[in-house]
């Protein structure tokens, strides 16, 4: 694929993000509306679609063991590598380092890689397993971090310290709601059903189909509106954001690409997968989890900014890479 059919092929992806971005500058839209749209595709949308497309797909050629187990791999050597990084350059509390590594590792899987590989490839399963991975391994190990660091008072008289009860309380709901999240469900039932030949009703896949259609779509014309209500400044950009983008969105990346291809020997499609997945930006829910624990808030925003407006122009470069590869 080459970059002029790549940019042909983002067109519509560009088109949903940007009218987002200007109905949210010119005011047409509320910015703050952006969380219903969001919460739409969250919780309904792409968990419909996710099931769809699962329970039809080929779950042997789907879960490339190779090519999952090199992204892994080389996902959590990235993750040790941001957080030693940070601890030298920028903070030693636990959140902080957390939320830091968050952002230069996790991407952003439902609302931009869905819609960006549904536009390219015409299919987002490949994402399905790394967006599994990511959100039972790397987002429990990041809620475990961030609840552990969260409080530090003074242990109690009773026997045993109040901080640990209430840490290990917070952990337990933490790693509970992220496993029970709709997106998550929606994979577990599907894979569940699809390997035990359980008949879904064609009537309730065409449901799932009609209403995930709309997830892309809706998805980028979320992400533009909060961009474009946020705004986006580069000038006076500090230099831990202009590291931890450049990690997110150009770094990684390249990791991911060698590491798979020299080490673990994944070549062709996946290999063209693992890479572009690895392009995409900070999740959104890095923003959400810097206000839950009140730590680096604006920075964890311009991150998601920034690396969004990144990972969307860098892309058809990333298209040129992959080609080479082969």
């Amino acid at each position: 694929m080459g970059t002029l059919t790549a940019l042909e092929k983002l067109i519509p992806v560009g088109l949903a993000f940007g009218c987002g971005a200007l109905f949210a500058r010119r005011k047409a839209i509320p910015a703050d509306s952006s969380k219903a749209f969001s919460d739409f595709s969250f919780l309904f949308a792409i968990p419909c679609y996710l099931f769809g497309n699962l329970y039809t797909s080929d779950l042997g050629t789907l879960f490339n063991g190779r090519a999952i187990c090199g992204y892994m791999v080389f996902a959590l050597l990235s993750m040790v590598l941001v957080g030693w990084v940070s601890r030298v350059s920028s903070t030693r509390e636990p959140c902080g380092v957390a939320l830091r590594v968050m952002g230069g590792v996790q991407v952003n899987t439902a609302y931009f890689a869905v819609p960006v590989f549904t536009m390219l490839f015409g299919t987002a399963a490949p994402i399905f397993p790394i967006l599994l991975f990511q959100t039972c391994v790397l987002s429990s190990v990041i809620i475990l971090v961030m609840e552990l660091g969260a409080d530090r008072r003074p242990d109690g008289l009773d026997g045993e310290p109040p901080a640990r009860r209430r840490a290990a309380a917070r952990i337990g709901r933490a790693a509970w709601a992220s496993l029970t999240t709709p997106i998550v469900l929606a994979c577990v039932f599907a894979i569940t059903l699809n390997l035990l030949k359980v008949p879904v009703p064609s009537s309730v896949l065409s449901g799932f189909s009609f209403v995930g259609s709309a997830a892309s779509p809706v998805a980028l014309f979320a992400l533009g509106l909060h961009l474009g209500g946020a705004g986006l400044t580069v000038r006076g950009t500090p230099r831990e954001e202009v590291w931890l983008v450049a990690f997110k969105c150009l770094a990684f990346p390249v990791l991911i690409w060698a590491g798979c291809h020299y080490v673990f020997g994944v070549h062709g499609a996946w290999l063209n997968y693992l890479v572009l997945i690895a392009a995409m930006p900070a999740p959104q829910n890095l923003f959400i989890f810097a206000q839950r624990y009140e730590v680096d808030i604006d920075l964890s925003a311009a991150l998601v900014i920034k690396s969004s407006a990144a990972s969307l122009l860098l892309l058809p470069l990333w298209f040129q890479v992959v080609r080479l590869s082969h």
